[in-house]
């Protein structure tokens, strides 16, 4: 346990060495290695595919006699697509202006004092994420952006994935001449590298867990460092009385089920009565077509009996997988206060063409994204124009929602004066 001790306080040390180096480089040099990033990243599309399917051998391998978890397949591959995708995410990062060295606040005081609010880097970020290789990426590129050092600890059953994408980070920075160590995956998967770096507040300036509600919530209770929270993403749609019926059916579908394994997916319906005996029964073939199992609470089930009774464990899980909640409820009054008891403040959409009744929703919602008319599965950095994201944060300081390059940095205050003295 001493040597683990000793090799993380070193890995430790190396990153705030780096995040001291490259906490002013000018936004040019960033930009300019970030698009070396992009280009290594195209240029080892079959190498990086190649140890993806290594690991989704070895999880699949050890998946056997077990039901093999296909939410957690699909987090954790990468083909064409996807790999393609990051190379688009890290081209948006470079669009994005740079956060550092922004003035917040300029004043002069009568005492004499100018007095300037100015953004500055966090420092050293340390990233824990479980079955999401693309994280090695999105992280990466946001921290490099924002002028901080990242430390990188993936799970086991992505560790050949990520080592390759850390590498190539590494790789770039090496080209210009800068502290590789700005990017450090930890490659040993022993549980005590996590506890050691979790003891490291001497070092490390912020924690970013991504993961399943255990993993995070280990991690909060196990370190005096800060952390984006992001507990789980009980993800709720509530269809109001005045719905579109077509647009409604077209938004469940795609919350719930374009990729069930994302933490912006719908977990709960909620529908109003008014309507739920008319449009239940379509969502019900919507849902049933595209292999989803719905779990409802006696109205729901009287309505349509496909639909299996709900435990009320069932309302408060995020299940990341082809199952969903649903609940039949009296009005748009009933929908507020169920989010507020069964919801995770993730994200939550209002569908309905009622403008007043969207205005009540955006506005009594207190959940880090609220939405109309729309897909709970747009709750992503990307989607936002944020170039990428490292998590949604779910608590209410300093960030909430997408985590990208404005909420990674923090500011100093900038004092001048003739003299000191005060009057």
């Amino acid at each position: 346990m001493k040597e683990i001790e000793l090799k993380v306080k070193k890995i430790c040390a190396d990153s705030k060495k780096a995040a001291f180096a490259i906490s002013d480089l000018d936004c040019e040099t960033k930009n300019q290695v970030l698009l070396e990033v992009a280009k290594l990243l195209k240029k080892n599309l079959p190498k990086i595919i190649k140890a993806n399917q290594k690991d989704l051998k070895i999880v699949k391998e050890n998946a056997r006699g077990n039901n093999l978890d296909a939410a957690k397949i699909d987090r954790l591959t990468l083909d064409e697509k996807r790999i393609l995708s990051l190379i688009n995410s890290v081209k948006e990062v470079v669009k994005l202006p740079d956060p550092v060295g922004k003035i917040l606040y300029d004043v002069k005081r009568e005492n004499g004092l100018h007095i300037r609010r100015i953004t500055t880097p966090l420092g050293v970020l340390l990233a824990i994420f479980e079955s999401r290789p693309n994280v090695t990426s999105d992280i990466a590129s946001l921290s490099l952006k924002s002028g901080n050092a990242v430390i990188l600890r993936c799970g086991s059953d992505s560790i050949n994935s990520s080592k390759i994408l850390a590498d190539i980070y590494r790789e770039a920075l090496d080209k210009f001449a800068l502290d590789k160590d700005a990017v450090i995956l930890v490659s040993s998967t022993e549980r005590e590298y996590v506890n050691q770096l979790l003891k490291m507040e001497e070092y490390i300036d912020v924690v970013v867990p991504r993961g399943g509600k255990s993993l995070i919530k280990a991690v909060i209770e196990h370190t005096k460092i800060p952390v984006f929270r992001h507990l789980d993403g009980n993800c709720h749609t509530y269809i109001h009385e005045k719905a579109d019926f077509e647009k409604a059916r077209k938004i469940v579908l795609n919350a719930k089920m374009r990729r069930v394994g994302v933490c912006g997916a719908t977990e709960s319906l909620l529908i109003d009565k008014k309507i739920a005996k008319k449009i239940l029964p379509l969502i019900t073939d919507d849902l049933i077509e595209a292999g989803c199992e719905m779990r409802g609470d006696e109205f729901a089930v009287e309505i349509d009996e496909r639909i299996k009774l709900a435990d009320e464990k069932d309302f408060y899980t995020e299940f990341l997988d082809k199952v969903i909640s649903i609940r039949v409820i009296k009005d748009i009054d009933e929908a507020i206060k169920k989010i507020g008891i069964y919801g995770s403040s993730h994200t939550e959409s209002i569908v309905t063409e009622d403008k007043v009744a969207a205005a009540k929703f955006l506005s009594k919602v207190n959940s880090a994204i609220v939405m109309h008319n729309a897909s709970t599965q747009f709750a992503d950095g990307g989607e936002f124009g944020l170039g990428a994201e490292v998590g949604i944060a779910t608590g209410k300081m300093h960030a909430r929602g997408p985590v990208g390059l404005e909420q990674l940095v923090t500011y100093k205050y900038v004092v001048e004066a003739d003299c000191g003295l005060r009057k």
